[in-house]
């Protein structure tokens, strides 16, 4: 009876491992604000970036590799649902403040539930920046929220409700504030000063680095945040330990997850503002504090390529490194990065970045380094962020509902060999002061409607980040002969452009 049992265990163990071992692991680090042309691999000659580059140099690198916005939400809500965040009509998926509810809906399709149909572990580290919570009543912080990421597929979630120069200053573990004192409970706002520590404007003296009026609210560890808060004093973060956390937590997944096929997501939150670093990177760079959070994120990167490689399974896992969207310089708060450039071109050869239509602000940097490749180097396939619930349901054979990750096209050919004619030809792009379209080699900006543009809470829209965003006339642009959107050649063009602008309203138009 024993011999049985033992030879039954056996075979359930070995039916596991074989149903397991031809699935790959999937490890996804996504960068903050992160550009083109802001890694050594690709031109930056005043740092190193050595372990992004060992992954540039394993694996394959889309010279044409896309976010679908030149801001974070609608990025981040395009690479998780497979849809351009436009269209979701009934969610805001502009740039969230840190109150603001989910707005990916939970009854849809998306990137961790593929991977959870097939059996994975999911798990989410570090930026979230999606919302929280069903808008039907404000935000509690001091109990489980709900929905939270492990409400769109993820089994377990460690992060920051949204960016690091928002409020609340705070980890949430699967829904739950990290660390929090019930004696002293959490209360935020975005309209009303609630602080019980003075404010930028108040006390600029007690600030790290200074910051514009946007930025100026609630003071945290130094820095003056965006909105407002209250109390939870022995859970809000120090700013300079946030990498430290997403290693653990992201080595501490592997590892406990080793013997199973896993899904997991990282969000860096370099270079993205307030610019901070570990005292291992002060002035590591020859560019001021945005070189340093750039080198920062990069030892992360290979923390956790060690964590893969240490527990024996670096070389069943596909690693993807991109970024949400463009390079930002002076984004809220005066850190000297525009003065610490020295030469450095966070875009490369591209023009604009983070807000605008340009392609700086949405050609980033994209990697993946897959051990089933045939071929790596550099593919010139058009790919996006919003092809990765397409490719992994491909790769996975799991259905996608009709009607749902509409604007995801699979790019597992091209995740497989750099030799691969690209599945994509065509991509809609998601500025602040409206879209654009890129068919081929051509790419149209439709002339900034007037209106509100999507800017985020509190921030001036006469800025000079925002300012650049608004394009003053119909543009055509063919980026094989000028990559840099130097000249507009929409006289020469008519029939092209009237073209691209059809197209896109037709893309709009889809149901």
């Amino acid at each position: 009876m024993k011999q049985k049992l033992l030879l039954f265990i056996l075979i359930f163990i070995s039916s596991i491992a074989l149903s397991f071992g031809n699935k790959k692991n999937v490890v996804l680090i996504i960068a903050d604000d992160l550009g083109y042309g802001d890694l050594s691999f690709s031109g930056a000659k005043t740092f190193k970036t050595p372990n992004i580059d060992s992954l540039a140099s394993q694996g394959i690198v889309f010279s044409q590799g896309y976010a679908t916005a030149s801001t974070c939400t609608p990025s981040r809500y395009s690479m998780f649902t497979g849809e351009y965040a436009w269209r979701q009509k009934t969610a805001k998926t502009g740039i969230l403040a840190g109150d603001d509810p989910l707005c990916i809906p939970t009854n849809i399709i998306t990137l961790p539930k593929i991977f959870k149909a097939a059996g994975y572990a999911t798990c989410a580290v570090g930026k979230w920046h999606l919302g929280l919570g069903d808008g039907s009543a404000p935000l509690d912080f001091n109990n489980k929220i709900s929905p939270n990421p492990n409400d769109i597929g993820f089994d377990h979630s460690y992060i920051i409700p949204a960016t690091v120069d928002r409020v609340p200053s705070v980890w949430l573990r699967n829904g739950c504030v990290v660390g929090l004192d019930p004696s002293d409970p959490i209360e935020v706002s975005y309209t009303k000063n609630i602080s019980d520590t003075p404010t930028g404007i108040e006390r600029p003296d007690l600030l790290k680095q200074g910051a514009d009026k946007q930025h100026s609210c609630s003071i945290i560890n130094g820095i003056s945040r965006i909105g407002y808060m209250r109390g939870g004093h022995t859970a809000r973060f120090v700013d300079e330990q946030i990498p430290q956390n997403v290693v653990r937590e992201s080595c501490e997944f592997i590892s406990a997850n080793k013997d199973r096929p896993f899904f997991l997501y990282v969000g860096l939150f370099e270079p993205h503002v307030p610019r901070t670093v570990d005292s291992n990177f002060a002035g590591i760079s020859k560019c001021g504090i945005r070189g340093d959070a750039i080198v920062q994120a990069d030892w992360q990167v290979g923390k956790i390529v060690q964590a893969l490689k240490a527990a024996g399974i670096l070389d069943n896992t596909i690693i993807i490194f991109s970024s949400d969207n463009g390079p930002v310089v002076f984004d809220g708060y005066y850190d000297n990065s525009e003065r610490d450039l020295n030469g450095h071109k966070p875009a490369g050869i591209f023009r604009g970045g983070k807000y605008n239509s340009y392609e700086g602000g949405t050609r980033v940097p994209f990697i993946v380094v897959n051990p089933d490749a045939t071929d790596i180097g550099i593919s010139g396939a058009i790919v996006g962020l919003n092809d990765l619930p397409a490719t992994f349901a491909d790769m996975l054979s799991i259905n996608i509902p009709n009607n749902q990750a509409i604007d995801s096209i699979s790019a597992l050919a091209n995740f497989r060999s750099a030799k691969a004619r690209g599945s994509r030809y065509e991509i809609v792009l998601q500025g602040t002061r409206g879209k654009s379209i890129r068919v081929g080699d051509w790419k149209f900006i439709p002339k900034t409607v007037s209106g509100k543009a999507d800017i985020g809470s509190g921030a001036n829209p006469s800025d000079k980040r925002f300012a650049d965003a608004i394009v003053r006339e119909d543009s055509l642009f063919n980026l094989k002969a000028d990559p840099s959107e130097t000249k507009n050649v929409i006289s020469e063009n008519r029939k092209i452009a009237d073209s691209l602008k059809a197209r896109l309203a037709e893309i709009e138009n889809m149901k």
